[in-house]
């Protein structure tokens, strides 16, 4: 910056000497005569020239400072545009990594947000299926609720009550996996001690046993307890009347007998109880009234005791089928192993007659090389070309069967046996064969 000033104030100086120079050439052309003169324009001339010198230095020195001032703005300019620029690079980036590390968490937000949306859409699906179904279930309740009275309205006819009882039965009996007319029989008629009965059911128990089950049940007292427009009294006072029923009902039962009209039978009655809340209301009414039934020869049973004891009576059934197949296959092993003893006699038969058709042969081969070749090459002489062969003896034996089981014809009557071979089986075999 100094050597830009030291310029311009030469440049000024030159011009100023140019200027003066002539002048003073051109004045002394005019007055070389005087020399007074002449040193008087001199002197005015420099302090002139001084003057202007002073006010060009003090120009040059005003536009030297403009320029220093001008050039230091710009070097502040120009070093908060770097700092700016650097500061801007940093936050670039210091963006850019926090961008970087942001990056996953964006994904995540995207990633979340999509989730948000189909949840959204799923609830709004949900929302629409819920409320059909809410729909749905007010008009199976209002269903439910209509079939609930006519069914109440209809179970007050005894013959109903009966047919419906009848029915709960057979659908337990079948889902507890026993089959009718073979595990289980319906309305069959018996003669018990006190006359013709007709037990509702009659459960088959392996070995010939049976007992009955009933299912009818007095309920009307229980119906009226329960309707929607009866008083804490009312309905207290039908309980114990629905108890006293069902105590009659059990009595009633118990005076039939059913046991005594059965094969083989246990001394009780099952009495079903279609329902859990009939038989509980009648014991919250009549505390002992089970000990009474069981007194009576009488078990009151619900759907869920019975079908228990259904399943058991089922699995019995299984227990003896298996039981009689494993009979009936180890019969079928006896009689195949007595038919797998004579199959080894006839084998080991065959046996010795190969063996003796080898011994046979094997002498028939020797007494044909060793006497008749002989003799037979004797007569063949005038044409030696011409030779008998002699015929191969059979080197190879037939191999026995060894296992226990092929040798037991030998002797069936072995200890170690546990039977033995009935003749009827082995013919059966022979004409089945």
């Amino acid at each position: 910056m100094e050597l830009v000033g030291v310029l311009l104030l030469g440049l000024v100086l030159g011009a100023l000497v140019g200027w003066t120079l002539g002048r003073s050439n051109a004045v002394t052309s005019a007055s070389a005569a005087d020399p007074a003169v002449l040193e008087a324009r001199h002197q005015a001339v420099v302090a002139q020239l001084r003057q202007e010198e002073a006010e060009a230095r003090a120009e040059v020195s005003r536009e030297l400072a403009a320029a220093e001032a001008s050039i230091a703005g710009l070097q502040d300019a120009l070093e908060q545009a770097r700092r700016e620029a650097l500061q801007r690079a940093e936050s670039d980036r210091a963006e850019n990594k926090v961008l970087q590390q942001l990056a996953p968490i964006s994904e995540n937000l995207r990633a979340m947000q999509k989730t948000v949306v189909d949840l959204e859409s799923q609830r709004n699906q949900q929302h629409g299926v819920l409320a059909q179904e809410l729909k749905v279930t007010r008009e199976t309740a209002e269903r439910s609720k209509l079939a609930a009275e006519t069914l109440a309205s209809a179970l007050r006819n005894n013959s109903v009550r009966g047919v419906y009882g009848e029915t709960q039965l057979k659908s337990l009996v079948e889902s507890a996996g026993l089959l009718r007319r073979v595990d289980f029989s319906t309305q069959e008629s018996i003669e018990a001690e006190s006359g013709a009965r007709r037990p509702d059911m009659v459960i088959n128990l392996p070995g010939g046993k049976q007992y009955a089950v009933d299912a009818k049940v007095p309920y009307s007292a229980f119906i009226e307890a329960n309707r929607p427009d009866i008083s804490e009294e009312h309905r207290a006072q039908h309980l114990v009347q629905h108890a006293r029923q069902v105590k009659g009902h059990v009595d009633a039962l118990a005076s039939k007998q059913y046991w005594s009209g059965l094969a083989a039978s246990p001394e009780f009655t099952v009495a079903f109880i279609p329902n859990e809340s009939i038989l509980n209301a009648a014991l919250d009414a009549d505390p002992g009234l089970m000990e009474h039934a069981f007194a009576k020869g009488v078990l009151l049973a619900t759907p869920t005791n019975l079908w228990a004891i259904l399943k058991t009576v089922a699995f019995t059934w299984q227990q003896e089928v298996l039981t009689e197949d494993a009979k009936n296959l180890f019969d079928l092993g006896k009689v195949l192993y007595a038919r797998l003893s004579k199959l080894a006699e006839h084998a080991e038969k065959l046996r010795r007659s190969i063996e003796s058709t080898v011994t046979s042969y094997n002498s028939f081969a020797s007494s044909l090389e060793q006497r008749v070749l002989v003799t037979a090459r004797k007569l063949d002489q005038v044409d030696e070309t011409k030779i008998i062969a002699s015929p191969r003896v059979i080197d190879a034996q037939t191999k026995p069967l060894t296992q226990e089981e092929f040798i037991a014809f030998q002797d069936l009557e072995r200890p170690e046996l546990d039977f033995t071979v009935d003749a009827e089986i082995v013919d059966d075999g022979r004409q089945t064969g």
